[in-house]
Order: C-alpha cells, then sequence, then structure tokens
C-alpha cells in the first residue's frame, strides 16, 4: 500500500481531492502539508502544519509515494506579483524537490490552460515556468493538468469568477470544449484516476481532456 502527500488541500480542488484519496483503498497513509490545522480528522490522515518559506525543516515528514500539488492563488489574494511567485512557482517547486529526494515515484500538479513559460501575460508565465521546473526533477511520472475556469463551491468568493461562472454557464453552448468551465472535481477525479493507471512520462492533461471526468 501507498502513502500520498498532498499540498494545497483547503482549496477548490485539494478539498475534493483530499475526499477521495481517504477513501481509495490505494493508499493507507495520506500526508497533508497546510498552514493551518484542518478541521478533517480520519484514521489515515496525517496533517502537518509547516511553513512553505522553510519547507526543508519537514524533510523527514515527506516521504510518499504519490504527490499531488494544488497550491495556488490570485494576484488579488497574493498582493503582488512576487508574491504570487512565491505560491506559484517557488512553494509547489520546493515540494516536488524534498519529495522526489526523498523517493516520490509519481506527481500530479495542477497549472491553468494557456500555461506557457514564454507567455506575455504574467500569470500563464509562472504557470508555464513552474511545468518546466518540475519536469527536470526527474519523476518517474508526471501529470500535469490545465484546466480552465473552475466550477464549485469556494469558501472565499474570488472577485470576478462568480460573473465568469454565471456567463461561461450562460454561454457554454456556444463554447469550444477546450475552453468551457469545469467543475472542479473532474480535476480531482482525474488526478487520482491517472495515479491508479502507474504511467511512465510526463503528461499534459489539458481541459477539454478532463471534462469527460
Amino acid at each position: 500500500m501507498k502513502t500520498a502527500i498532498i499540498a494545497g488541500a483547503t482549496g477548490l480542488i485539494g478539498s475534493q481531492l483530499l475526499e477521495l484519496l481517504l477513501t481509495t483503498d490505494t493508499y493507507t497513509h495520506v500526508i497533508v502539508l497546510s498552514r493551518k490545522p484542518l478541521t478533517r480528522t480520519h484514521p489515515k490522515l496525517h496533517n502537518f502544519q509547516v511553513d512553505f518559506e522553510q519547507l526543508d525543516e519537514y524533510t523527514i515528514q515527506l516521504k510518499g509515494d504519490d504527490v499531488y500539488c494544488c497550491l495556488g492563488t490570485t494576484m488579488k489574494q497574493a498582493g503582488s506579483k512576487e508574491a504570487f511567485h512565491k505560491v506559484d512557482f517557488e512553494y509547489p517547486v520546493a515540494v516536488a524537490a524534498i519529495t522526489r529526494q526523498r523517493g516520490a515515484r509519481q506527481f500530479f500538479i495542477v497549472t491553468a490552460l494557456g500555461a506557457n513559460k514564454d507567455s506575455s501575460f504574467f500569470y500563464n508565465r509562472v504557470k508555464g515556468e513552474v511545468q518546466e521546473a518540475v519536469g527536470k526533477m526527474g519523476f518517474e511520472s508526471l501529470h500535469i493538468f490545465q484546466p480552465s475556469l473552475l466550477l464549485g463551491h469556494r469558501t472565499e468568493k474570488r472577485r470576478g469568477e462568480g460573473a465568469g461562472e454565471v456567463v461561461m454557464k450562460g454561454l457554454d453552448f456556444l463554447i469550444p470544449k477546450k475552453y468551457k468551465a469545469i467543475e472542479s472535481a473532474k480535476v480531482a477525479r482525474a488526478m487520482i484516476g491517472f495515479a491508479l493507471k502507474n504511467m511512465s512520462g510526463t503528461f499534459i492533461h489539458v481541459s477539454e481532456e478532463l471534462q469527460d471526468y
């Protein structure tokens, strides 16, 4: 049996992914890295409160087979480009580097549709840069998930996204499948679905593909 590690378990995708990880028989232990303690309890669940700025202090705890990274923020929440870069690039890269060093075989990361290290848009560029950095870590299996606008219940509503969801839903029949808004639960199901396939190589899963989950 295996151990899963998840960073970003309180977010839209991460919270649903956590429930799937706890209920599948594949994992006997689920390690969650979070800045604040989770209210969720479960016999499999091991919650470590960490400072992502000092993640190397938790190397001993970061031993697992499959690593799921759902870390991410917005420019508004971050407050600056520097802060955004920390959450969406530096923290995921730190998680990947340490868990790979500790023997993790599979890594699953959520970026975004349009991620491209050469993009003129800062958001897309950072997402592309983190993909490239993690791709150099040497994981036997790397899966990159690039969803479009995410649908689902958020504990904190992001300004503008609510309106975006309404528009995307209303015009759904006109929007190509690749760009349609996607339920966060579909992304979570896809992540664990690919984990169970134990594939080797690097795979990019775009929003259109994820709609089938």
